[in-house]
């Protein structure tokens, strides 16, 4: 490559950088139409900036719109949290920090001290900003704002994919990995005397799968996990499991003409190949596992939830198993998100539309009510109970679902 080659091939590769990670917004007061909401990067990058360095939006959101999108590129947006007039939005290129006063933005990656870009988890730790990554550990904000205190394998963690963290009522920290869930007791993360591991091999099948995808903890302390191959139930030392055969999820002769995701993971990976062995699953050829817990919910009421990998929504009362799906008004039967509001509105996100439990159905929220892209990863309320949703490509701020 010559010299001329060589600037130019910089040139477009910082240019796609900008862009990837530029934070940009686009207002409407009328619903985008579908197209719209592709995920684009926001056009309106002048230069390179710093990833670190705290930054305005061209323009500030108009705060009479219906809802506002938020660009993020070509980036998942898998976690939200509101921390009080900031917004933490978790991308797979990183964080970002948005202050909704002001419209300042500010994003921190693999530039800034994480380990990881991608984000799938977010949450407060200890009053720190805690941020389970893909590949780099579990981050923790330092107080100042400046930094991370990195937890990864040689600290205790039993893998550096880290999908849940969890903070029980009795000071235990809960974390999800790829490899089993650890328990670090009173939350001491700095003494390694306190991490533990539980496994399939070490709780003799109580942990049904070793891929531990949710956590959540109920009135009693009680703590649940949502596994690929289940779901699990830890109290006092005892573990109990749930399956498909136990009547976790729907059966695939209700559900396989609404799938619309026919590319067998099977296919492309190892991992879910075996996952199909073991679970009986070798003649399914689309995307259908119902032993697949993708997000996990333990509402007010104490009814565990259940989103499942092309079987649906899944609702435990603690004996019995009830399953929805399109027939029962969801707008699709993969489950990514489960959500509970202050109100205690069930919220559901599914690959192609946000669900709202009603009565014995469901209301469905799409693109055509605001929604950034129909495929919905995350959710969270704001200050002013409005709604902040995020999908593939970026964040819609929504006033408010009727």
């Amino acid at each position: 490559m010559n010299k001329f080659s060589l600037i130019a091939a910089l040139v477009i590769l910082a240019v796609a950088v900008v862009a990837a990670y530029q934070l940009g917004t686009q207002q409407a007061t009328e619903p985008a139409p579908a197209e719209e909401t592709s995920a684009a990067p926001a056009a309106t990058a002048a230069g390179p900036r710093e990833p670190s360095a705290t930054t305005r939006s061209p323009a500030a959101p108009d705060p009479n719109a219906a809802f506002t999108h938020f660009r993020v590129g070509k980036r998942n947006v898998k976690a939200i949290l509101s921390d009080g007039p900031i917004m933490w939005v978790g991308t797979s290129g990183g964080v970002i920090r948005y202050d909704t006063r002001n419209d300042e933005h500010r994003l921190f990656d693999n530039r800034s001290g994480l380990l990881a870009n991608g984000v799938f988890h977010l949450s407060k730790l200890h009053g720190r900003l805690a941020v389970g990554t893909y590949g780099g550990g579990l981050a923790l904000m330092k107080e100042n704002g400046e930094g991370w205190d990195i937890y990864n394998i040689p600290e205790g963690l039993a893998d550096a994919f880290v999908y849940d963290v969890l903070e029980a009522k009795n000071g235990d920290v809960w974390i999800a990995t790829w490899s089993g869930a650890n328990r670090v007791r009173g939350g001491e993360l700095d003494d390694p005397s306190k991490w533990d591991t539980f496994t399939v091999k070490n709780t003799d099948g109580g942990l049904p799968n070793d891929w531990v995808y949710g956590l959540a903890e109920d009135e009693d302390g009680v703590v649940w996990m949502a596994t690929e191959g289940g779901l699990a139930r830890y109290s006092g030392g005892n573990w109990e499991n749930w399956n498909h055969e136990s009547g976790l999820g729907a059966a695939y002769q209700k559900v396989r003409d609404q799938i619309s995701f026919t590319r067998d993971p099977a296919q492309f990976s190892k991992h879910h190949a075996r996952q199909k062995t073991e679970m009986g699953l070798e003649k399914v050829d689309v995307a259908y596992n119902p032993n697949y817990i993708v997000s996990l919910l333990v509402d007010q009421d104490g009814t565990v939830w259940c989103g499942t990998w092309g079987g649906g929504l899944a609702r435990f009362d603690g004996s019995q198993w009830t399953n929805f799906t399109m027939a029962d008004g969801l707008p699709a039967n993969h489950i990514f998100m489960l959500y509970q509001d202050a109100r205690g509105r069930l919220w559901i996100g599914t690959s192609k539309g946000l669900a709202r439990r009603e009565g014995d159905g469901f209301k469905v929220f799409t693109t055509h009510d605001g929604l950034f892209s129909d495929n919905v990863f995350s959710m969270a309320t704001g200050l002013d109970q409005s709604f902040w949703v995020g999908s593939f490509g970026g964040v819609a701020h929504i006033k408010s679902l009727p």
